[in-house]
């Protein structure tokens, strides 16, 4: 079981990383306050060695973000472009190398 310092080690390196991408502004995770989310979701993924494409795809794809003040709910997955999911993929990779 994830420690709550490891959790939080991660969220950092994603908040400070990983941004949505909304009318070609970046809003980085930690500014929309997801990289915890996406950390205490991710996290068991590098535990188990099930990290995939497919897992932090369909993790992203379960975190409903409230836009335009709640009226509309879109997935994570949706608004970060491929690069950066690419670029979580990447990061997630060498996290837990370090593991």
């Amino acid at each position: 079981m994830a420690s709550t310092q490891e959790i939080e080690a991660l969220a950092a390196q994603i908040g400070e990383n990983i941004y949505i991408d909304i009318a070609k502004w970046h809003l980085y995770l930690n500014d929309a306050h997801l990289h915890t989310t996406v950390a205490e979701k991710v996290y068991p993924l590098l535990e188990d060695n099930s990290l995939s494409e497919d897992g932090v795809t369909s993790i992203l794809q379960s975190i409903s973000v409230k836009v335009g003040g709640g009226a509309t709910e879109l997935s994570l997955d949706k608004l970060i472009p491929m690069q950066g999911k690419a670029n979580l993929l990447d990061l997630l990779e060498e996290y837990q190398q370090d593991m």
